[in-house]
């Protein structure tokens, strides 16, 4: 299942795809060397990485049209495991990272993206475009003019280019303002910083490597926080990176399968030398605007990816940075969702605090499970919230019978509980007490205990106490929690409220 790909996916859209795959596989040699400088780790294990986890999502991903490959956010969780254990520790905690992705993928964990509010979605995305562009500020930071020009020429290309007649639309801008820059920057012999300085290209193809380490209890104590933590962040960005696709190219995706499919990669990355990777927002959204949409773009920019650094790592060593900087805010400008920033105003304030919380934590920790975590908390309570608002009681007096109807309207929950119990008078003198639940639902063992305690606050007073119109789902779970209509535990709780 995980291995069938429709005929559209691959072949639907050869051109576009294979155009695409070009300009992202030049742009994530830089991002690979610079995440594995930050794990700590030789730059070859993030280009390793970035090659295997690519090809593999390509064939066994549940995106058609995004990027995975070694990331920032995962490298940052690897620097202790490295530093403390080596390089060896982190190919083992990585096979586990793909082992527990393919287990949260059959247990459908993907499916709790539907929690993820559009506020959150939109706060993320901000973040990631604000923290792309703040990635390229040391390229832009204590260097010459001729980085400034190369930038700014670089950006004109990208955004001039698409607007000539015919070929415009033909080939991809960014891999224009590659190859332009490239060249121009070569005849005129500038002295900027370029990929080479980065760090070393690797010179051969990666080798099947078993993790070197002792296969015990002990070894599963030290990698197992470190691939738990892995494979929580990379399946989160992963998702909200498909999610952010699927809005971009009006398709949908299986988010389970992606679960799956990041984990087999992973599995792949670390018996290849590689470090553990996942979807990447900034190339991704560079596959698509570069036209890629299947299959073939994502394994293309993978493949690529091998080819150019291992065959032709001499020219690719002579890119420089400005074009790939130039490149990589087009990423950021084309990330951020403006509208959000119109739309402050027309918004509840509920949704601006979600979205602009979202924001703050993932640019002040770096760290997106910590922002989308903020977000989905604020969203939740801010929904509780609103909702508990809905319930009402309208009442009745009965005085020929001396009974009081109480009839409820709304959800009722552990929000609304308080309220719920908040209606009633206890010391009214009735003989009677009718409490319709028709138009109410009841949600859980709080609601249940609210009703539960209404009864004995009544009896107690020595009325009598009729429930009548309970739903279905709401009689399914009262009859289950509740203790009202069960006579012995009811005088339990009686005798423990005398």
């Amino acid at each position: 299942m995980l291995l069938h790909s429709t005929q559209k996916d691959w072949l639907g859209n050869i051109r576009g795809d294979l155009l695409a795959g070009l300009v992202v596989a030049l742009a994530l040699i830089p991002e690979a060397i610079a995440f594995s400088i930050i794990a700590g780790v030789d730059p070859k294990v993030g280009l390793y990485a970035s090659f295997c986890i690519a090809v593999i999502t390509a064939f066994v991903g549940g995106r058609p049209g995004m990027i995975s490959a070694a990331t920032g956010a995962m490298a940052l969780l690897m620097v202790t495991l490295v530093k403390q254990h080596g390089l060896h520790y982190l190919l083992a905690a990585t096979l586990l990272t793909g082992l527990l992705q393919i287990a949260m993928g059959y247990l459908k964990l993907g499916s709790l993206m539907s929690f993820v509010s559009r506020s959150v979605v939109t706060g993320f995305v901000n973040a990631l475009a604000i923290l792309i562009f703040l990635a390229q500020l040391p390229e832009l930071t204590n260097v010459t003019w001729h980085v400034y020009a190369m930038t700014a020429v670089g950006l004109a290309i990208i955004y001039l280019f698409p607007y000539l007649p015919k070929i415009g639309r033909v080939i991809p801008s960014p891999l224009v303002c590659i190859l332009l820059v490239t060249g121009a920057t070569l005849m005129l012999g500038l002295d900027i910083r370029r990929v080479g300085d980065m760090g070393e290209l690797p010179d051969a193809l990666p080798i099947f490597l078993w993790p070197d380490v002792p296969v015990n209890w002990q070894t599963l104590t030290i990698i197992f926080p470190y691939s738990m933590a892995l494979a929580v962040v990379g399946l989160l960005e992963s998702l909200m990176t498909a999610t952010i696709v699927d809005d971009l190219t009006d398709t949908p995706s299986d988010k389970n399968r992606e679960c799956k499919g990041q984990g087999i990669a992973n599995i792949g990355a670390g018996l290849l030398g590689g470090m553990a990777g996942c979807a990447m927002i900034g190339q991704s959204v560079i596959n698509v605007k570069s036209g890629g949409r299947g299959r073939l773009s994502t394994f293309v920019a993978g493949f690529v990816l091998l080819i150019m650094v291992v065959f032709f790592n001499q020219w690719v060593a002579q890119i420089p940075m400005a074009a790939l900087v130039a490149v990589m805010i087009m990423v950021s400008i084309g990330t951020f969702d403006w509208n959000s920033i119109r739309n402050i105003k027309k918004h509840p304030l509920s949704t601006n605090i979600v979205m602009l919380s979202t924001v703050v934590v993932v640019v002040w920790t770096h760290n997106l499970a910590y922002g989308v975590f903020v977000g989905v908390l604020l969203a939740s309570l801010f929904f509780a919230n609103k909702i508990s608002h809905f319930m009402y009681c309208e009442t009745e007096f009965d005085s020929e019978n001396n009974v009081r109807h109480y009839r409820f309207h709304g959800q009722i929950f552990f929000n609304s509980a308080d309220k719920f119990l908040q209606q009633f008078d206890f010391k009214e003198a009735v003989s009677h007490v009718v409490i319709d639940l028709s138009r109410a639902h009841f949600w859980d063992i709080t609601a249940v205990h609210s009703l539960d305690m209404a009864v004995v606050k009544f009896k107690r007073e020595g009325a009598e106490v009729k429930i009548i119109g309970l739903n279905r789902a709401s009689e399914t779970i009262v009859d289950r929690f509740g203790v009202h209509d069960k006579p012995e535990e009811l005088a339990k709780v009686l005798g423990g409220h005398s």
